[in-house]
């Protein structure tokens, strides 16, 4: 089985070639999904990148969540289909209610633009089976509204089940309640995060992370962990 991984573009979107890069070197076939796209193309899985979805005039991915192709992903995440939000993708899956709580302006009131250390707390998910419990991965982080909020009970609920996915570590960069970088879906197929593990998947390229020993590829179990997860349920 090749499994196929779509990317999504909207207007405004950065890092698409790059989730798409990411994805060929971790050994499936990324393809192209264009936010008007009523079709998903047969893809098996599907990440929303990073960037400024039509410029996030509104709020950022409020836009994008109206979008044509966002009607398909939810009926495919609805069916256990792997979906992967990444910072503007993240944004975009809490604004479809795909994931719960919603993104703000960063405490600090800034652009933040650093390496940072996560700690991978849950490895049930489609997108976190290569990892192990505790590991600390260091990816890159970019985003101005990437101040995860959501109400007390919310919060309780997402600690309760297990379904913050990554925590901040060494500092937290945006004010995020509890120091949540990322959650899952109580499915487990559908994952968002801030920070960005398409940008750490080649020796070389990526924060070297002496802890994890991976040499700058940090991100890349996100894809290959999609791929294992793929090939479990064929």
């Amino acid at each position: 089985m090749s499994a196929k991984i779509g990317v999504v573009t909207f207007p405004g979107s950065l890092d698409d070639r790059d989730a798409a890069r990411a994805i060929r070197i971790a050994g499936a076939e990324p393809v192209a999904l264009w936010h008007a796209d009523a079709s998903l193309h047969g893809v098996d899985a599907v990440m929303l990148p990073g960037g400024f979805s039509y410029g996030d005039y509104l709020r950022a991915g409020a836009i994008a969540s109206f979008a044509q192709v966002m009607a398909s992903i939810v009926d495919a995440a609805s069916g256990g289909m792997p979906v992967l939000g990444v910072c503007n993708g993240f944004q975009t899956l809490c604004e479809a209610d795909l994931l719960p709580g919603a993104m703000i302006r960063n405490d600090h009131l800034h652009f933040v633009c650093k390496d940072q250390v996560l700690e991978v707390e849950n490895v049930d998910t489609a997108w976190t089976r290569d990892y192990a419990v505790g590991d600390r991965i260091t990816i890159p982080l970019k985003n101005q509204d990437g101040q995860y909020i959501a109400d007390a009970k919310t919060l309780d609920a997402l600690e309760a089940e297990g379904r913050v996915v990554f925590r901040y570590r060494d500092g937290n960069p945006n004010g995020s309640a509890r120091d949540i970088a990322g959650v899952t879906n109580e499915a487990g197929n559908v994952v968002g995060l801030m920070p960005h593990p398409e940008h750490a998947c080649e020796v070389g390229f990526g924060p070297d992370s002496r802890e994890a020993g991976r040499g700058g590829t940090d991100g890349l179990g996100f894809f290959t962990s999609a791929i294992a997860s793929l090939l479990a349920r064929a």
